[in-house]
């Protein structure tokens, strides 16, 4: 089913087909820099930086990286949080026309080494604090240089003071030896020229992003973004939140901008728009409630578990909250309980879109001031193309069917780095197979139910994962929950559920197949009940199935049975 009727969602003022410029994602912020130079463009815990100010940051970053000799098309990995230096080293080294390689400071040594080799990085911009697993891995894997900086540069005074003196209590502290291989970031911008660079750029052609994808089904693949599709993407984001007032809105940076949902709603949208970015090293739910309060943000991207927190915090309520105007969720389904509740709380709109790494990420979002369907991700956002297919012919499904979900735009991937045979597999005459289940309304509306390798097999019945969340979260003394497959000797697969109860709540499996009973089909309902303190996740809040799975599978070889 194709996507036709998506057209007739957007108002007029949003064009149906857009002259994307050709030009290197680094312009928005030059363009931002020269429109609004005393705007202030980046709000670390009080640490202010205009947009001049940090335009001539990059520049001097990306003058640095030159005479270190990093070049055209290099490799650059960025493994910091969210903070002014990863917001520097990001521009300025594609100011230079090397290509950004995000990393996850969460990364343990084997997936960072296998990131690092996999990508050829020879230099990269870390903490001190995660320097150690740095050198470690450089044992194996070569790199030239390895740039350090620390959160406490980029405080303000006396938050930078306490902070050391907080380090020298808990023994954290660091001493390094700097050399020619380990070099102070702030050294390097001190001794650095601020002159422009120019460098000749293919914005079609050329490589701005290897962005590793998850890992939640296995080992992470390097998706090729050009900076053309980088632009492409946050023009499409712009179109879709067409209301944007320049030089006026106030992100909250609680997504980590290494992950490609907060690196595009977040730091490209944000700069595009000249806006404030307020910006969050990691969420930690009182921080960020103060941080709300204190800044009054107006746009809130997000993931499921970080409204959800808000929303079960025992102090949520009385944090001021009605600065917030527009949230878009992504990176996990949407609940409707948990959508229903923030709205009411904050006053403002909850979003829910979808999209995936390959496609730099976003592809459908719901209206926010035009017709809205909840329960569904959406529609196309401009200049991309949807259908529900048949994967192995890529034949559209009857209207209603469940196929897998195709997508076309300018902001689909070149292709996996080094990796031909994979890109094949995803890559169909210029469609995108996103390996996601769903179905397409007659209005264009799609709605997916799971990822094709979360489905459940269970005595030859098809079961999707969502399905049943969804009915577990209707639950009022659930907080989180998520559900997976598990081997089974009789049904091949069978039904698990995660639970993580609000503080103080008590249920048991008894009670919570009650529940789903006139809610869902026999063979849908849970055999299985784990009550836990916590669900494993990336750091954008995406539920690792993954993990759970094979929490099981090691449970079998031991002998230990499931929960």
């Amino acid at each position: 089913m194709s996507n036709k009727a998506w057209l007739s969602q957007y108002p007029a003022e949003v064009p149906s087909s857009f002259d994307y410029p050709n030009i290197p994602i680094t312009r928005f912020l030059i363009d931002a820099a020269e429109r609004y130079p005393k705007t202030i463009a980046l709000d670390f815990m009080g640490k202010r930086m205009t947009y001049r100010a940090v335009l001539a940051a990059a520049r001097r970053f990306a003058n640095a990286l030159l005479g270190l000799g990093v070049a055209k098309r290099d490799r650059v990995a960025l493994m910091l949080p969210n903070c002014p230096q990863m917001v520097i080293a990001y521009y300025g080294t594609l100011m230079t026309g090397a290509i950004v390689v995000m990393t996850n400071p969460m990364y343990s040594k084997r997936e960072l080494e296998h990131q690092l080799r996999d990508s050829g990085a020879a230099v990269i911009v870390t903490l001190d604090q995660l320097l150690k697993r740095v050198e470690q891995v450089s044992e194996d894997v070569p790199l030239n240089r390895i740039i350090v900086t620390s959160i406490r540069d980029y405080l303000p005074f006396p938050l930078n003071v306490l902070f050391r003196i907080k380090q020298k209590k808990e023994g954290t502290s660091l001493r390094i030896a700097y050399d020619d291989r380990i070099l102070s970031f702030r050294r390097l911008l001190d001794g650095a020229l601020e002159a422009p660079i120019e460098p000749r750029i293919d914005p079609a052609a050329d490589l701005a992003l290897l962005q590793y994808t998850g890992g939640t089904t296995g080992l992470a693949k390097g998706v090729m973004l050009t900076h053309r599709n980088l632009v492409a993407n946050t023009i499409q984001s712009r179109l879709w939140f067409y209301k944007a007032q320049e030089g006026m809105e106030r992100y909250m940076c609680a997504l980590p901008f290494f992950h490609v949902f907060g690196l595009t709603t977040l730091l490209h949208l944000g700069i595009y728009t000249a806006g404030t970015l307020i910006l969050v090293p990691r969420f930690e739910i009182k921080q960020v409630l103060s941080t709300i309060r204190k800044k009054k943000p107006s746009i809130f991207p997000g993931a499921p578990t970080m409204y959800i927190a808000i929303i079960n915090h025992a102090e949520g309520k009385q944090h001021w909250l009605s600065s917030i105007r527009i949230c878009i969720s992504g990176a996990a389904p949407l609940p409707l309980q948990v959508q229903e509740k923030f709205e009411a709380l904050t006053g403002g709109k909850l979003i829910e879109g979808y999209g995936l790494t390959e496609a730099s990420p976003v592809t459908h979002v719901n209206n926010i001031w035009e017709r809205r369907k909840n329960g569904s991700i959406g529609i196309p956002i401009p200049d991309t193309e949807a259908r529900i297919v048949r994967p192995d012919t890529l034949e559209d499904v009857r209207p209603g069917d469940i196929g897998e979900l195709a997508v076309r735009g300018p902001q689909v991937m070149q292709g996996y780095w080094q990796k031909p045979g994979e890109t094949e597999k995803v890559l169909r005459d210029g469609w995108l197979l996103t390996g996601d289940l769903g179905t397409m309304d007659d209005d264009g509306f799609c709605y997916i139910l799971d990822r094709r390798k979360d489905l459940i097999i269970a005595g030859g019945y098809n079961i999707y994962p969502r399905e049943v969340e969804d009915v577990l979260y209707e639950h009022p003394l659930i907080a989180e929950a998520a559900v997976a497959g598990v081997v089974d000797p009789y049904r091949g697969e069978t039904v698990k559920a995660y639970i993580v109860l609000r503080e103080g709540a008590k249920l048991s499996p008894e009670e919570l197949r009650f529940w789903c009973k006139d809610k869902l089909a026999a063979y849908k309902i849970p055999k299985l009940f784990e009550f836990r303190e916590a669900l494993p996740k990336t750091m954008a809040g995406k539920v690792l199935r993954r993990v759970l799975v094979e929490e099981e599978n090691e449970r079998a070889k031991g002998g230990s049975g499931s929960a």
